[in-house]
């Protein structure tokens, strides 16, 4: 074939993610052929490309077709299930190229599967990222948030492909090399792990909001709507607005008060979690927002707790909370409330990724994380670049919470927040992602805890030794001779 009829770039993999990002590339002018195991997902993919503007797509049907119809140095995109469908793809494709060539995959995988295919991909000279492509469906079509990381030289091979399709705002385009090895990966878990606890703690502000405040839908819809124009400004902010918005097609009423409530996972708020565990890191308000999604699963339980407990003397507090609630203070303190816990959960997310980077030699660039989050991706939101600007002051910021801005925005607002978490405990709502971050402040804030009675604890049953405040050292004390002799 000439050159001239090569693709500059392809992708394989073709659901609605692969399709709409193929597109994208496609729109901003780049030529991308693609494959797809079963061929109607190709054929479908090309009809898509006619109708959306005769976009220059071009479809391969055997994998040594897909991969000889690029130009050289080859780079390629695989969008498929992570695990090993991944290496099955790769295997595929691996025979058919040559030293230089580049394999991206776009997927949610686990970062050291990256690590292990990058080895692996040397070996035969081919180059490998591991990227993490966040903003849905939508995002994939329109600009997503991209975020490569592995080989370098490969980055740079399609740098221009990879800033035309990504969000674009103010200070660029919402993608950058993130660093060596499986970063990309893992980045793009702690994105979905932070993205775990903003919706969580937009569930508890609406749950306040409906059961103790007693709003209707309507309402609700335009206070995230009014929310949406401020400091919460946010994609999940704006979408909850329109959720509530949406009729019952089989009734009457919103469909948002007839969908079960158990909520679904594909794992990376999991890996994230366990990070934090492995890592030393606090994450509870991640945590909370994980236990949460387990506990919804339970739904026979907790029908089945709920007629134990009632038939056990429970009064629901619930039903009376909204007697004698000033509803306009209550829309402002959850709104403040909902803000600085949402703090708290991104300096959890940044910590444990500064954790991970110093682990790793990585050097991530906090301020710039936070900027290519500020388009595309479902937590971009605008309060990203006030965290950008943050780590732009001061690199090496221990937290946000000690961030000079943001710390005043705590104080300002924790009189709010504790009256939320107050008002819903009172009535029985549990509101374990507001409670878990301000936990994690009032933990934060304090110098002095009670983590010295723990050690005396551990001391006494373990000889684990202490450590003493006014003096250097190891000690060990006989507690139980010293406190059976006193008494």
């Amino acid at each position: 074939m000439e050159s001239a009829a090569l693709s500059r770039i392809g992708l394989a993999g073709l659901a609605v993610m692969g399709q709409n990002l193929a597109l994208n590339i496609a729109e901003k002018g780049f030529p991308i052929s693609v494959y797809n195991r079963t061929t109607s997902k190709v054929d479908e993919t090309l009809d898509r490309a006619a109708v959306e503007g005769n976009l220059p797509v071009s479809g391969q049907y055997t994998p040594r077709d897909f991969v000889l119809s690029l130009q050289r140095p080859r780079s390629l995109i695989i969008l498929v299930k992570a695990g090993s469908p991944v290496d099955q793809t790769i295997a595929a494709f691996s025979e058919y190229m040559e030293p230089g060539d580049c394999i991206i995959d776009g997927g949610n995988e686990w970062y050291q599967n990256t690590e292990r295919r990058i080895s692996e991909a040397e070996e035969k000279g081919l180059l490998y990222l591991g990227m993490g492509v966040s903003g849905g469906e939508e995002g994939a079509r329109n600009g997503p948030s991209l975020m490569p990381g592995g080989s370098l030289k490969a980055y740079e091979n399609i740098k221009d492909i990879l800033g035309k399709v990504a969000a674009q705002v103010e200070d660029g385009p919402c993608v950058t090399y993130i660093g060596e090895g499986g970063s990309g990966n893992f980045v793009k878990m702690v994105h979905n792990g932070i993205e775990y606890g903003d919706m969580q703690l937009i569930s508890e502000a609406y749950d306040v909001l409906k059961n103790v405040g007693g709003l209707s839908n309507d309402e609700l819809a335009e206070i995230f709507a009014e929310w949406n124009k401020g400091e919460l400004e946010s994609f999940l902010v704006e979408i909850t607005s329109d959720i509530f918005r949406v009729k019952d097609e089989f009734g009457d009423g919103e469909l948002v008060d007839k969908i079960l409530d158990k909520t679904g996972m594909k794992g990376t708020g999991k890996w994230t979690v366990q990070q934090a565990a492995e890592l030393s890191v606090a994450a509870p308000t991640i945590a909370a927002s994980l236990d949460c999604r387990y506990l919804s699963g339970l739904k026979d339980e907790r029908e089945n707790a709920a007629r134990v407990l009632e038939e056990a003397g429970l009064k629901e507090e619930i039903g009376s909370a909204s007697s004698g609630v000033d509803k306009k203070r209550l829309v402002d303190d959850v709104r403040q409330a909902l803000y600085a816990s949402k703090i708290c959960s991104y300096a959890q997310g940044m910590n444990l990724l500064r954790a991970k980077s110093v682990e790793k030699s990585w050097g991530l660039n906090f301020g710039e994380l936070a900027r290519i989050w500020k388009g595309g991706c479902i937590i971009r939101a605008v309060f990203l670049d006030r965290i950008k600007k943050a780590y732009q002051r001061n690199p090496d910021l221990a937290s946000l919470v000690v961030d000079p801005e943001f710390a005043k925005e705590m104080v300002q607002r924790q009189a709010a927040w504790r009256r939320v978490v107050g008002l819903a405990v009172s009535a029985g709502i549990s509101t374990p992602g507001m409670c878990a971050s301000l936990a994690y402040f009032d933990t934060y804030r304090r110098a002095r805890l009670p983590a010295n009675l723990v050690q005396a604890q551990r001391d006494l049953f373990g000889a684990h030794t202490y450590e003493r405040i006014d003096r250097s050292g190891a000690y060990h004390t006989e507690w139980t001779k010293l406190a059976r002799k006193s008494n």
